[in-house]
Order: structure tokens, then sequence, then C-alpha cells
């Protein structure tokens, strides 16, 4: 009998092996994504010092108010640029995505394009 593999086990790996090369540092920090079945969530992250320099999610009550009606996609947008917004008002230009195991499409992508939006460069 073949047994199908867990979805998130698969992405784990992948994001496993993903992370081996990508790290964020004080110049370049690392944007990482995860995506839950009703919410998004991001952070900036410096892996050297094992920070958190700024982070957005669909939970926050300022973002829930912007994103009330629209579609996951959007609201992944809508993140990607108050992430950008914050990192920027830290002081950050640059990152590294990690897209944290995940196909590059979809909300991943939006949120990619939000922090694009917001001035962030990749």
């Amino acid at each position: 009998m073949i047994t199908k593999q867990d979805k998130n086990s698969l992405r784990q790996r992948r994001h496993a092996r993903v992370r081996k090369h990508v790290s964020g540092t004080a110049e370049t920090p690392r944007l990482n994504v995860y995506r839950s079945l009703n919410h998004i969530y991001v952070q900036i992250i410096d892996d050297v010092k094992g920070v958190t320099i700024a982070s957005a999610s669909t939970m926050e009550k300022s973002v829930k108010e912007q994103v009330a009606g629209k579609t996951k996609t959007e609201a992944a947008k809508v993140v990607g640029v108050t992430a950008g917004e914050r990192a920027k008002s830290k002081g950050v230009e640059a990152v590294v995505f990690d897209r944290g195991g995940y196909l590059y499409t979809g909300r991943v992508k939006a949120v990619a394009d939000g922090a694009r939006e917001a001035g962030l460069k990749f």
C-alpha cells in the first residue's frame, strides 16, 4: 500500500534545505513567511543576533481592520506592505526572502510584492 506523505512535513524538509544557505545579517535580514490556512505571518529576522527586527500578521488589530472583506491574497499583500514599512522605519533597506518552503506563488508572492511596494529590496 502506498502512503501519501504529509504536505507540511514535505514543506518543512524544503524549508530546512533552503535555510542551510539563506541567513539574515544586520545589513540584509531575512524576511520569513509563515502561511496558515486562515492567516499569514511575516518576520524580518537578524540571524546573527537572533532578533526579530519587525513583524506583521493578519492577526494584528491594525492589519485586521485593513483586510476586512478582502481575499487571503489581498490580505497577504497588505501584510507585506506593513512589514516593509516597519522594516524601513527601523533602517532596513534590503532583505533576503525566505519563503518558508512554500511555493513562490499566490499569498507568498503577494507578501513579496507588498514588501517591494513598501520599498524593500530583495
